[in-house]
């Protein structure tokens, strides 16, 4: 086994950031610097078309928009690539620097089965309301073609339930916890530095709802509380999925956790309780429920024994080596 030695250029918190920083940058910029990818408001469209040429949700803006952001995720795992190669005697191995890499990055981790089901207990909730309204499969108001077909068999729900969690785990959550893990931070650290770059990597979206709405005033106060509470929830959200990561030492269990909540949406307590007022009390519970299984399962069902990630600090690159 080669030895493992200091990186020739040695991270720390303030560089692991910079470099988390960097892979934000990198993957939001992408979308923007083609010019094909940029949006475009305004013109004429067809308005039988539900989708306004130019718009984020345009299918020509959507592949140039996924190329962008492929080609961002490969830059940032180079970057992690070309950091493992320092953590080696320098004797040229690229087997095994991949191997160590695809490790890092929580691709070849087996992780835990019961992981993948650690989030959707707390969606209890908003499934139970969705009973309720016979709109689950195979209940009467679930159509094939309209809830399946026509939601994932499409630019956007490609985007949205495939690519989009696959690209932004990749970077957001594989890319920026293995550098911070390479500078010496702490599961703390971890878990509450890189949920904020996740957050602050949506918040590019403002622009897009000011644009939409018009750019006048109305729409700047919608595209402004609309960044602020997407920025609030993406933030938490990250810092669920990054103790996800942390703990499995998979990729798995965050992504499925991103594409289950992109399907499931934001909960709608309220709206449920009204359209449903004969099962208020019944729909409380279930979402009571919901909490405290979440929050009773989040250490037992995540449990990996000799995770890469949920060890003492030192321990990051021996375990990575004997992985």
């Amino acid at each position: 086994m080669p030895p493992i030695h200091a990186l020739l250029f040695p991270l720390s918190i303030f560089y692991s950031t910079l470099l988390a920083v960097l892979f934000s940058v990198a993957y939001v910029g992408s979308l923007y610097v083609a010019k094909i990818a940029r949006l475009r408001f305004g013109g004429t469209h067809d308005i039988r078309s539900s989708v306004q040429p130019g718009s984020r949700d345009d299918p020509a803006i959507i592949r140039d928009r996924l190329t962008a952001a492929t080609m961002s995720t490969v830059f940032s795992c180079s970057i992690v690539y070309v950091l493992v190669t320092q953590s080696t005697a320098p004797s040229p191995q690229f087997d095994r620097w991949l191997a160590m890499t695809l490790t890092i990055l929580g691709v070849r981790g087996s992780g835990s089965t019961l992981a993948y089901f650690q989030t959707p207990v707390l969606f209890l909730g908003p499934v139970f309301a969705s009973y309720l309204g016979s709109a689950l499969p195979f209940q009467r108001n679930y159509s094939l073609d309209h809830n399946f077909y026509k939601v994932f068999w499409s630019w956007i729900g490609f985007r949205n339930y495939l690519w989009g969690p696959l690209t932004e785990e990749i970077v957001f959550r594989a890319c920026v916890l293995s550098v911070y893990a390479m500078g010496g931070a702490s599961r703390v650290k971890m878990i509450v530095f890189a949920p904020l770059v996740f957050g602050l990597a949506h918040v590019h979206h403002a622009w897009d709802v000011y644009n939409r709405l018009g750019r006048t005033r109305a729409a700047i106060r919608h595209a402004t509380l609309s960044a602020l509470f997407q920025t609030a929830y993406t933030t938490l959200f990250g810092a669920h999925t990054s103790f996800l990561f942390l703990r499995t030492s998979s990729l798995g269990p965050p992504l499925t956790a991103h594409i289950f909540c992109n399907i499931m949406g934001v909960p709608q307590i309220g709206a449920e309780l009204r359209r449903f007022p004969a099962h208020k009390t019944s729909i409380i519970a279930v979402y009571i429920i919901g909490i405290v299984l979440f929050l009773g399962t989040l250490r037992p069902w995540t449990a990996v024994k000799d995770s890469l990630y949920w060890h003492a600090p030192e321990d990051f690159w021996r375990l990575a080596m004997h992985s």
